[in-house]
């Protein structure tokens, strides 16, 4: 169905890296909107080649979003369609765009959501941690004082808590997390959807420890497990879901000492040890 000339708003999500994630429905659709707001011009105007999409852009981004909201509610009023892109994922989740469609709505503008990938979601997905429950915290401070000042404050959070952060501050910032939160599970999501894509799992110590004086390229997620309030089961329970994990196959050793912690609560030296005894058992 065709778009209307009603002056909509689409926020409308791009691959963060695999070009065969953008849906039908995006393609569609920035196809066919009247104008396309975009964080860097010169990225989307690749991903726009590659599908065969014409439509002009217009630079909106962290410098000119106040500026830029005006204008292009003048032209949304006017009866233009127009939709909001960013470099990669869904715009408005820790990238510009949430301006324009706080404005559009208090204007009586139809905001429309086209959505497709996320970092965030992506992460989530394949880590291996309990996701009933999470917040996602965005950029840390660069700065280790007020870097560990937020951490402190996030100390006691009973929920997953997902981070972004640069590439060449990965390593100091694993090691004041590992200072901060202690033992605690996490996962490092690397470079998602891409040809180097990397999950790493661990606990903060070992990732801190890992990833000390190595040098690493391209986006990065870190996610932080739960504190575990308080031991709520035995070495006998934690033996007994390793037994049934370990014999039904699919993870590795490592990947299920990390699931058994999680669920019991008990120590990760204490799982490991109990599973390596049942692997020389069998």
């Amino acid at each position: 169905m065709a778009l209307t000339s009603s002056g909509t708003l689409y926020i409308v999500a791009t691959p963060i890296g695999n070009l065969e994630d953008i849906t039908y429905r995006a393609v569609r659709t920035l196809a066919e909107v009247d104008l396309i707001a975009a964080e860097d011009t010169r990225h989307s105007r690749k991903l726009l080649a590659h599908f065969g999409i014409p439509t002009r852009l217009t630079p909106y981004h962290d410098h000119n979003e106040r500026l830029k909201t005006d204008y292009l509610l003048e032209k949304l009023r006017g009866g233009e369609s127009v939709a909001i892109i960013t470099d990669a994922g869904t715009p408005c989740i820790a990238d510009p765009g949430y301006r324009i469609a706080r404005a559009a709505a208090a204007a009586g503008i139809r905001v429309v959501p086209v959505p497709g990938p996320s970092a965030i979601i992506a992460a989530l997905s394949a880590a291996g941690l309990p996701t009933d429950r999470f917040s996602f915290e965005g950029f840390l401070p660069p700065k280790q004082g007020k870097r560990k000042s937020r951490l402190m404050e996030l100390k006691d959070d009973d929920r997953v808590v997902v981070f972004y952060e640069a590439p060449h501050r990965l390593a100091d910032t694993l090691a004041d997390m590992a200072e901060v939160f202690g033992e605690r599970e996490a996962v490092i999501a690397r470079e998602l959807t891409k040809i180097h894509e990397e999950f790493r799992r661990g606990t903060l110590v070992e990732l801190a420890s890992h990833y000390a004086g190595t040098g690493v390229r391209g986006e990065v997620a870190i996610l932080v497990a739960p504190q575990v309030e308080s031991r709520t089961a035995s070495a006998g329970d934690a033996e007994a879901l390793l037994r049934e994990r370990l014999d039904n196959g699919g993870q590795s050793l490592k990947d299920v000492v990390a699931g058994v912690v999680a669920e019991t609560g008990i120590s990760r030296s204490e799982v490991y040890s109990l599973a390596l005894k049942l692997r020389q058992k069998n």
